[in-house]
């Protein structure tokens, strides 16, 4: 596949996005796509087909993909067009100096792309183009083959993972029909794999929906996307960036150019953000309109949660809850929190936070104008066990109040207890703490130190069942006939057994249920209702 190749492919390109741009635009769903992604890809490759065709010096299918990724970068519209730029440009990187294109050095490039891509985007989310671009490169990695087999194997690939979106994304399933990025992107290979076998591609309109309203829908936030030069901080750009909206993608051209995008509400914050990491030029704002209103398969509402904790998002995502798993100590970002919520299918989400930053980070989010017209109600849990303690409660067949106010309830009348190892010195209502030594908390207020485990020769697993009994035995005083157990990653095998077995003999009346929690600021987190 040689440059001639390249120009071929990038005007099948043109041709194929041209003949699916009402379909693909029809099958946009909020916050998935760009408002009009059929029109964003195909301006995204003609502006890299007219910028390889005026440079009739390049040679070599490298250099002609170095500038038609250029091309496409400066030319890119929407999110879908900046990403299909990324792509183009992680194949320009990985041939470099190529004459021509083989197989094998095909299959490097697309997974190359696959990683360029994916590096972009500061929330990746599946059920998208890059999900399809994941497919592409497991598929073509491994052993080397023809590039008739190579280009046939991707198309395929990405064929049957475009079936696969509805199922990774519940607004795709509800609205019933496939991602309208990774449609564009399918088309894309599709044109490629008949350019290099030498063979016509008739493209084949997406899913459609049913047709919008007439009315013109009024815009609830903005598009905001320019080109920055400079030398960004990437990391704290895209942070700043995601702290304003969603969508967010900083895309380099690889000379010191960063397409930027962002949906967010405020169109002179996602400027100002570029103004304090560069010099941003060809600025461009465009609205977002309403999302079309879905129509949910059961139950118009959800239950989503933001924890702390991988072992405890499973146990969550095992239940059916949608959950945003964020690292111990961090506050997750609106972008992530955005996604979390926009993402969901329904009208009324319910979300569960499990902690106090997480409830406030939530909290400011909720009232974010990217949420459209979702009705959505944070429940506070001052700890996972709230979380897991209101999840117990709820009944998606009660009404959606009534069940808010269920949830509510049995958060706030769970007792949360925990027990952490000491990381410095400090001086507590029940003595100082040092280093090492076992902290017992009851509803926030420290009502042990346990200086034993921090001496070598003490026992600690042993230590830690004495200490985890003597906070569960002061949260029992009160009253409890159920306690739930999160053990976190510093907890000893065992441990939540021993405690069962302990319970049992001091108090049979009472239940006991434990669960990995996976957090890593506590060695215990104990919940009694």
């Amino acid at each position: 596949m040689d440059k001639a190749a390249v120009q071929a492919w990038a005007w099948a390109c043109v041709h194929s996005l041209d003949v699916l741009r009402p379909a693909i635009n029809g099958i946009n769903v909020y916050p998935v796509a760009d408002s009009d992604t059929g029109s964003n890809l195909l301006h995204t490759m003609t502006g890299a087909s007219q910028a390889l065709a005026a440079e009739p010096g390049v040679s070599g299918a490298g250099q002609a993909l170095a500038v038609l990724a250029r091309g496409a970068l400066h030319a890119a519209k929407g999110n879908s067009g900046v990403i299909i730029s990324q792509v183009l440009r992680g194949l320009a990187e990985a041939a470099r100096e190529a004459g021509e294109l083989d197989g094998p050095t095909l299959a490097k490039a697309l997974v190359h792309a696959d990683k360029v891509a994916t590096e972009a985007v500061a929330r990746p989310v599946a059920g998208t183009m890059l999900t399809v671009m994941h497919a592409v490169a497991d598929a073509v990695s491994g052993e080397p083959h023809p590039l008739g087999d190579v280009v046939k194997v991707a198309a395929k690939a990405a064929s049957e993972a475009l079936e696969q979106t509805p199922q990774q994304l519940p607004v795709l399933a509800s609205a019933g029909v496939v991602d309208a990025g990774a449609r564009g992107l399918v088309a894309v290979l599709d044109a490629l794999a008949a350019v290099a076998n030498g063979t016509s591609v008739e493209p084949v309109p997406a899913r459609e929906t049913a047709p919008l309203a007439d009315a013109e829908p009024a815009p609830y936030a903005w598009e905001v996307m320019y080109v920055l030069e400079g030398e960004p901080d990437l990391s704290a750009f895209r942070r700043a960036l995601s702290g304003l909206g969603d969508s967010v993608t900083v895309a380099g051209d690889g000379m010191g150019g960063y397409a930027v995008h962002v949906h967010c509400a405020d169109i002179g914050a996602a400027i100002e953000a570029g103004l304090d990491h560069g010099r941003p030029r060809r600025i461009r704002v465009e609205p977002l309109v309403t999302p079309t209103p879905l129509e949910p398969a059961g139950p118009d509402r959800e239950v989503a949660a933001v924890v702390h904790g991988e072992g405890l998002a499973e146990l969550l995502r095992a239940e059916g809850v949608a959950v945003l798993a964020v690292p111990s100590g961090a506050v997750p970002s609106v972008e992530e929190l955005l996604g979390l919520i926009v993402e969901r299918a329904v009208g009324h989400v319910t979300v569960l936070a499990g902690g106090p930053e997480l409830t406030t980070a939530a909290d400011d989010t909720a009232g974010h104008p990217m949420i459209g017209d979702r009705d959505v109600v944070v429940i506070p849990c001052m700890s996972p066990v709230q979380v897991l303690a209101a999840l117990a409660v709820h009944d998606p067949a009660r009404r959606a109040n009534d069940d808010v106010v269920a949830m509510a309830e049995a958060a706030a009348a769970t007792r949360r207890g925990e027990l952490v190892v000491a990381q410095e010195e400090s001086i507590t209502w029940v003595g100082r703490a040092h280093p090492g030594d076992l902290i017992g908390f009851v509803d926030g207020e420290v009502v042990l130190v346990e200086p034993a485990a921090r001496r070598p020769e003490v026992d600690r697993a042993a230590c830690l069942v004495t200490a985890a009994m003597t906070v569960l035995n002061r949260m029992l005083g009160a009253g409890g006939e159920l306690v739930t157990v999160l053990t976190g990653e510093a907890a000893p095998e065992g441990l939540a057994e021993e405690l069962a077995d302990r319970l049992r003999a001091g108090r049979p009346e009472v239940e006991l249920v434990s669960y990995p929690g996976g957090q890593t600021d506590a060695v215990l987190l104990i919940g009694v209702e």
